[in-house]
């Protein structure tokens, strides 16, 4: 299974990210923050990572692009998951370097099979 990153600064739906993740056997790493996750990264080193767009200081979409363009964590997907669901955010998302956009709630079965077919499982 899968090492996850939920990069979130609401506890509830890092909570909810974590049953459906925990239930599915994959290991749950959590970040509270944009800032957070750059740090974070590197040293956890997770095969995937959820990512809120709407926190404090260093966004979603700004971390995502951080991540991406850095070769040391290029290669590690990244799902955008957010409240914001306008298709220009999922687009704007997507430049920025996510693999795929999700609007909250998730639905268990769409989030697992999203997370699969990233990590090719």
């Amino acid at each position: 299974m899968a090492r996850v990153l939920i990069v979130d600064d609401s506890p509830t739906d890092v909570q909810n990210l974590r049953a459906i993740l925990q239930k599915a056997g994959h290991t749950v790493i959590e970040a509270s923050s944009g800032h957070d996750v750059l740090d974070r990264v590197k040293l956890e080193r997770p095969d995937i990572v959820i990512m809120d767009v709407v926190m404090p200081g260093v966004n979603g979409f700004q971390a995502t692009r951080t991540l991406s363009k850095d070769a040391a964590t290029s290669h590690i997907p990244i799902v955008v998951v957010s409240s914001k669901s306008q298709e220009t955010d999922r687009v704007w998302a997507l430049r920025q370097g996510a693999k795929e956009y999700m609007v909250k709630p998730v639905k268990e079965p769409d989030l697992l099979g999203k997370i699969s077919a990233l990590l090719g499982a």
